[in-house]
């Protein structure tokens, strides 16, 4: 009976990578994350502070979505927000213009959504990659301004401006009433919080899967020397499609919980180019090519926005009749760009990627 062989000098490495994988603190703080996100409804919270909970983690999974690209692939696209659009659509059409509010006729949506968006993806990317650099990226904006004209001139079917305004089905509607579990009233509002969030943590795992995969590192080979990778006859075109369908294909899956958690799709609020560009601001904060960067950014671009349009409130009542004060409070526009150079100003590789370089520069 022969002896088994011994394992090559990869398989070794990667067995000691998962033997130190629950030893690591790191992943202790990730279920932390992950348990207050789940708890933020139960503990009282207010509908505001649960709504801006579940946007984070929806942002936070569409900049993972883009990081994919740009970070970990190389590839600078700036229609990434068209394929979160379809995802919102493709539900709110199923469930408004195409069927009455069911569970079939959501699913239906979403998984057309997702074919959609992952032959469109290929198509562009067979069109965009053959060109370089600001080449590519114009050409993804073209095809992201197209959708918004489409959206907005399509007004029989889209809505255009005035947008859609989908009723859910079953339980997740908003006057579904379960009765109480353990105390927490089963409410449409809490059960939607849950699918979305499941359907976020869904996304982001199958998103470290990717990157952690043959095909992730090989993508990483190719941002990293993309004619080195071709010598070594890596097929460098299929694998950049197959990255850009993948990642399209995860923000229709956003952009569909997105619909479900808003219960409202207009141009502006799903396909617009401004939704781009908190993009590009949200993976910059957090760090490109970090991957859980895109909380960080996610969490400070969006309370940011939620929060800073108060300032004029609290600058009244903690100064009242004062005109500079009123002055000051109004330009929370201002305040935003402000904090934004900070940020980038003392993490120049975004916060996580700033604290991991800073990390691995500590002797052991």
């Amino acid at each position: 009976m022969t002896e088994p062989a011994a394992p090559t000098a990869v398989r070794a490495a990667r067995a000691a990578a998962r033997a130190r994988r629950f030893r690591r603190p790191t992943l202790y703080l990730r279920l932390a994350v992950v348990a207050a996100f789940a708890l933020v409804p139960l503990a009282g919270a207010s509908f505001q502070v649960t709504d801006l909970a579940l946007k984070i983690a929806l942002f936070a999974t569409l900049v993972a979505s883009y990081d994919l690209l740009i970070g970990y692939t190389g590839i600078v696209s700036f229609g990434h927000a068209m394929f979160f659009g379809v995802g919102a659509y493709a539900v709110a059409l199923a469930i408004t213009k195409f069927g009455a509010a069911t569970y079939g006729h959501l699913a239906a949506g979403l998984l057309v959504g997702i074919a959609l968006s992952a032959a469109l993806a290929v198509v562009i990317a067979g069109f965009s990659l053959r060109v370089k650099a600001i080449f590519f990226a114009m050409i993804t904006l073209a095809f992201a301004e197209f959708a918004v004209i489409l959206a907005v001139q399509w007004s029989e079917l889209t809505g255009g401006e005035d947008g859609l305004s989908p009723r859910l089905p079953g339980v997740l509607a908003v006057g579904f009433d379960g009765g109480r579990l353990l105390g927490v009233p089963l409410t449409g509002r809490l059960l939607t919080y849950y699918v979305v969030l499941a359907l976020c943590l869904g996304c982001f795992l199958a998103m470290l899967r990717f990157v952690h995969s043959p095909l992730g590192r090989t993508l990483q080979a190719i941002r990293d020397n993309a004619l080195r990778a071709e010598a070594l006859g890596v097929r460098t075109f299929a694998c950049q499609v197959a990255a850009t369908a993948f990642a399209s294909v995860v923000a229709t899956v956003v952009g569909a919980g997105y619909a479900v958690w808003v219960r409202y799709v207009n141009p502006e609020s799903t396909l617009g180019v401004p939704i781009m560009l908190d993009v590009l601001l949200m993976v910059i904060i957090g760090g490109i090519g970090t991957l859980y960067g895109s909380l960080v950014g996610a969490a400070v671009l969006v309370t940011a926005r939620q929060l800073l349009p108060y300032l004029s409130s609290v600058g009244a009542a903690l100064f009242p009749g004062s005109v500079l004060a009123q002055a000051l409070t109004e330009r929370w526009l201002l305040y935003f760009g402000v904090l934004f150079i900070v940020v980038v100003f003392f993490f120049p590789k975004g916060v996580l990627g700033t604290l991991r370089e800073t990390l691995a520069r500590k002797p052991i």
